[in-house]
């Protein structure tokens, strides 16, 4: 099976072929960093992240941007709460949107671009658009001419004329008409501005994604992604000057993630039901939220709750659980000989969790699917696990490295599945301790081993081929 990506542009699920043969350049819309990152930003953070990663792993060369928007009224009217620059607001919350990224395995971009560094190429693509005849100056503010763009609607599904009526666009009485939109703003005193032909300014909101993501991907980009809440009029504006400059597709696989819900309402700052990242992960491990986020279809509406996270946090104990119960029985290094029918039983089982998880990732990134190809081999590992007898080494380390590929690569839900983690080597001398004190026939420190390690979230079980431990917590 090839893999389908659902495009928005033509509201189907399409075979995906990059524009070059075995190299893709994918684009996804970064945050305006004027504040910390909520549970709703970081829903598309993590899902093209997941994206990306079975991207490489189907053996692609992908080129992976995605920008920060740092200049804009968000940040300008923040900063001045603040009373710090537009510049020093930019660095804190980058630094800030890198640290939660990092709790939620997010992998950083190939490039992370910035708006105000690229301003040469912004004026560049307003003057190609003056030049055009698709943009009109009025006072030192430019403007993009809807009218001139005869496609102008066609991601959103949005009826132009309906649109006219200034429904969710820009109030600016000086525009030609209300859907319109700046392409470059007139400075204002106590503004971040810089110089051009149209007099001190900066640039409007959407100019500055495809002037970013044209410079480094070229004019036609494989991958645009981002929220819905991006459609429009962000996407739709992006499409109108890019293909207005170039004259070519601007975006092959326009791919967009559905809202997050809080009590099934929309989560947005707007609203003030937000749950910030730094937050919730005072609480939860950034595993257990990416969990929470892969759990869901991307393009569904997915609603968060306290009790959504629990479910999460408990679902991949039982994952991590697993994985802990193969690296322990290889560090015990006490292995049976050849397969045997048991042996090769688990391992076509595997194989055809394999086979599954490939084909629901093929299927427009089905990660819900995906997740329970785990589970579903986890559920017959065990039983081969806890089955009498020693266990082969080959089917161990290829059980592990399943799980290490499919869990840790690609989802990023298992990195505690990395071989000799700090934890599991103090576990695992813990255990050894206590051995030496059963030998020695010293109940007491025996006892206090086992409560210590209780008290760490650990259950020990004494079978015949050793002893096992697990996380309970």
């Amino acid at each position: 099976m090839s893999l389908k990506i659902y495009n928005t542009l033509t509201r189907k699920k399409e075979k995906f072929v990059p524009l070059k043969e075995g190299e893709v350049g994918m684009y996804v819309c970064g945050p305006t960093v004027y504040n910390f990152i909520h549970i709703g930003n970081a829903r598309p953070f993590i899902i093209f992240d997941v994206v990306r990663r079975y991207l490489k792993f189907k053996g692609y060369k992908v080129k992976y941007i995605q920008n920060f928007t740092d200049v804009d009224d968000k940040m300008i009217n923040n900063a001045q709460k603040l009373k710090v620059s537009v510049s020093e607001l930019a660095e804190k919350f980058i630094k800030e949107y890198f640290i939660d990224a990092d709790s939620l395995n997010i992998k950083r971009a190939d490039i992370h671009p910035r708006a105000t560094e690229h301003i040469k190429e912004i004026i560049a693509l307003v003057k190609d658009l003056e030049e055009k005849g698709y943009a009109y100056t009025i006072d030192g503010d430019v403007f993009f001419d809807v009218s001139k763009f005869n496609n102008y609607g066609k991601l959103s599904g949005q009826d132009i004329e309906e649109l006219k009526s200034g429904a969710r666009v820009e109030i600016n009485k000086r525009k030609r008409n209300a859907i319109d939109f700046a392409l470059w703003k007139k400075a204002k005193n106590g503004e971040p501005s810089w110089d051009s032909p149209w007099g001190k300014g900066r640039p409007g909101w959407h100019i500055e994604c495809s002037a970013m993501s044209m410079k480094y991907l070229g004019e036609t980009l494989d991958i645009h992604a981002g929220g819905s809440d991006l459609i429009f009029p962000h996407h739709e504006n992006e499409i109108a000057q890019s293909e207005a400059s170039t004259n070519k597709p601007f975006v092959r696989y326009w791919m967009h993630n559905g809202y997050l819900c809080l009590n099934n309402q929309k989560m947005s700052k707007s609203l003030g039901n937000i749950m910030k990242v730094r937050e919730i992960c005072q609480k939860y491990k950034g595993e257990v939220v990416r969990y929470f986020i892969l759990s869901a279809h991307y393009k569904n509406p997915l609603n968060f709750s306290e009790e959504q996270l629990q479910q999460a946090r408990n679902s991949l104990q039982r994952l991590n659980n697993i994985v802990f119960n193969i690296k322990h029985r290889l560090k015990q290094g006490k292995f049976k000989g050849p397969r045997d029918k048991d042996d090769e039983i688990i391992s076509e089982k595997r194989k055809k969790s394999e086979r599954q998880f490939i084909e629901a990732m093929d299927d427009d990134f089905n990660t819900p699917i995906a997740l329970s190809q785990l589970f579903g081999f986890a559920k017959e590992l065990n039983i081969y696990l806890n089955s009498p007898g020693l266990k082969n080494k080959s089917i161990l380390e290829e059980s592990y490295e399943f799980y290490k590929e499919f869990g840790d690569e690609i989802l990023g839900i298992l990195k505690e599945a990395e071989p000799e983690g700090s934890f599991e080597l103090e576990i695992e001398n813990l255990i050894n301790e206590r051995e030496e004190a059963r030998k020695a026939k010293n109940w007491k420190k025996s006892d206090q081993i086992r409560n210590l390690l209780r008290e760490k979230g650990v259950i020990l079980e004494d079978t015949l081929e050793g002893v096992r431990w697990k996380k309970i917590k």
